[in-house]
């Protein structure tokens, strides 16, 4: 735990040791969450924007395509192996 100085403009400086952690460098967002007794900082955008593949796109899929039938028993299968683990 490292200890930190409030500047007079209300300005703390994050340890590099925790930035680099991070992968916080400058001008990046991040938010400030009061819990009461804690104020917690984390980063704004925690994981990298998700980009979707056009639905025209070809399927990285290359079995044969299943049956609603199939898909349907794959599902009762595998709820029926878990309750077995009780």
């Amino acid at each position: 735990m490292k200890a930190v100085a409030l500047s007079s403009k209300g300005q703390l400086i994050v340890p590099k040791t925790i930035r680099n952690r991070h992968n916080w460098k400058t001008g990046t967002r991040l938010l400030v969450i009061d819990r009461g007794n804690e104020v917690v900082i984390k980063s704004s955008a925690p994981f990298e924007a998700t980009s979707f593949e056009s639905p025209d796109s070809p399927s990285v899929y290359q079995g044969q395509p299943l049956t609603l039938d199939d898909m349907e028993r794959a599902v009762a299968d595998e709820a029926g192996s878990k309750n077995d683990c009780r």
